[in-house]
């Protein structure tokens, strides 16, 4: 499973596989397990780690707007962790990257190794 470059920021230009510009990072959240993947809840000093995962739900739920997200796509998002594009256009809407969707990260820039078309669309 891959997870997020660590040395993603808000602001990077995103290219499609075609090397097109198609919009910059808005905003991203890591992987829930991406620090410490092997940490139950209450499993390292006692602290209860459901409430971070129902913080982060919250935060994937904002990102995606009120709209109900399937349950395979939230645990896969909670899993693998996301980008969210801020798209170019006047009436272009934002997208979700996924992690197996990124070729590449340097520089102020990250390639993508699929077509904007197959990014997931905010509602």
């Amino acid at each position: 499973m891959q997870t997020l470059p660590s040395d993603i920021r808000t602001g990077m230009t995103v290219y499609d596989s075609r090397h097109h510009a198609i919009g910059k990072v808005d905003d991203f959240k890591f992987s829930e397990n991406e620090l410490e993947p092997d940490v139950q809840p209450a499993d390292i000093d006692g602290t209860d780690r459901r409430d971070a995962r129902e913080t982060i739900l919250a935060s994937i739920a904002e990102a995606f707007g009120r709209e109900e997200l399937p349950e395979t796509l939230r645990d896969r998002l909670l899993t693998e962790g996301y980008i969210r594009l801020d798209t170019k256009g006047l009436l272009a809407r934002d997208r979700f990257i996924l992690p197996d969707q990124i070729a590449s990260v340097g520089g102020d820039e990250i390639m993508l190794n699929v077509s904007k078309d197959d990014l997931i669309k905010r509602p």
